[in-house]
């Protein structure tokens, strides 16, 4: 990449273009594109503010909204629009409340989502793209800081874990804006990761509970309950993972634990059919802090991280 980059965001345009956006220190602000025809990167507009642990969502009409994140003056409650037609960024309406490390979903309406994080763990509120503007929506029942969000076949939002939640999950239901309990988690869980499969159910694997994880589970949204499945080969914290074309998920980096002196360079894939674990390759550098987009063509490209001395600018291929 042009700039060495962690925090940052990665969206899968239309076009098969992958649009990467700011991150800590010298990616403030910046953005680029990577150009898989030409393995290429191309810097694009500098958005209005520059932040990091922000949420970045590819809407309907191919537009790609930013919400939050931490900047030069704290935690953000401002947005804005990235157009590929042009390659600028257009601020947005701005957000009820400043987040940071919060979660983000695009519900099967076009709207987004968004849920808690650092500035308001509690509250949740809604974009609407026609109109440009936040609405908030219906309180989460926990506080939710570093938590995932995952949108079920039904429309539904699972939001799980978290900083001061960390062994539970809720949905949202869109049609009434409420929230409701669901099952309780087998382990607590911070900074996991968490993918929707092919059968509808949601993998939720790794994080930290007083110690990195290697446990993962399985909801069923029929059911509402949380069932173990295998057991990763390494204790993550801070990973990424991708669903696959195939159906299974390739979760890569991360942290052993939080005082190893550099992240993990391994990756393994997650096979539904089997419920195990099995390591591939590993990585050309240990990351944390990366992102994961899976290709039209399938690949899965990795971007940036931070290898335990600093920011990377170096992507690969999977």
């Amino acid at each position: 990449m042009n700039f060495p980059r962690s925090g940052h965001t990665a969206s899968v345009l239309k076009n098969g273009h992958v649009l990467v956006a700011c991150g800590i220190n010298t990616a403030s602000a910046s953005s680029e594109v990577y150009d898989p025809s030409t393995g290429k990167w191309t810097n694009t507009g500098n958005l209005n503010v520059g932040r990091s642990g922000h949420t970045a969502s590819v809407l309907k009409d191919g537009k790609v909204l930013v919400a939050g994140g931490h900047g030069n003056v704290g935690t953000l409650n401002s947005a804005e629009l990235y157009d590929p037609s042009n390659g600028g960024w257009t601020p947005t309406g701005t957000l009820n409340h400043g987040r940071f490390i919060h979660a983000s979903t695009v519900l099967m309406n076009g709207n987004v989502l968004v849920t808690g994080g650092t500035g308001s763990p509690t509250t949740a509120e809604l974009y609407n793209p026609s109109t440009g503007t936040w609405t908030m929506t219906g309180n989460l029942i926990n506080s939710r800081v570093k938590a995932t969000a995952s949108i079920l076949k039904n429309g539904q939002v699972l939001v799980v874990g978290g900083y001061t939640s960390p062994n539970t999950s809720e949905l949202y239901n869109p049609s009434t804006g409420t929230w409701t309990a669901t099952g309780n988690l087998n382990s607590p869980r911070v900074d996991h990761i968490a993918s929707v499969l092919p059968n509808g159910k949601v993998l939720i694997a790794g994080g930290w509970d007083n110690a990195s994880l290697n446990t993962a589970e399985l909801y069923d949204p029929a059911t509402g309950k949380w069932t173990p499945t295998g057991n990763l080969n390494h204790a993550r914290i801070s990973s990424s993972a991708a669903e696959l074309p195939n159906g299974k998920v390739l979760i890569i980096g991360g942290w052993a634990g939080w005082h190893e002196p550099a992240p993990l360079n391994s990756a393994e894939l997650y096979d539904p059919a089997t419920g195990s674990w099995t390591l591939v390759n590993n990585l050309g550098n240990p990351e944390s802090g990366q992102t994961e987009s899976v290709l039209l063509n399938g690949k899965v490209l990795v971007a940036g991280g931070y290898n335990g001395n600093g920011n990377l600018k170096t992507a690969e291929l999977y």
